[in-house]
């Protein structure tokens, strides 16, 4: 059962990651972010405006 959560929590970090790149902001960073803070860091990344490319 163990398993099953590292790598729910894992395929979380990596949907943020994705969605953090569509927002032009950095990947592994998010990825990192997400690793230790979950499901908060998904919220606070939904709500984060998309960067211009200026």
């Amino acid at each position: 059962m163990e398993n099953e959560y590292f790598v729910g929590w894992g395929t979380l970090a990596l949907i943020n990651a994705g969605i953090a790149q569509g927002k032009n902001r950095t990947g592994l960073n998010w990825f990192l972010l997400s690793l230790v803070f979950g499901p908060i860091a998904t919220l606070i990344l939904l709500f984060v405006e998309k960067r211009g490319n200026d």
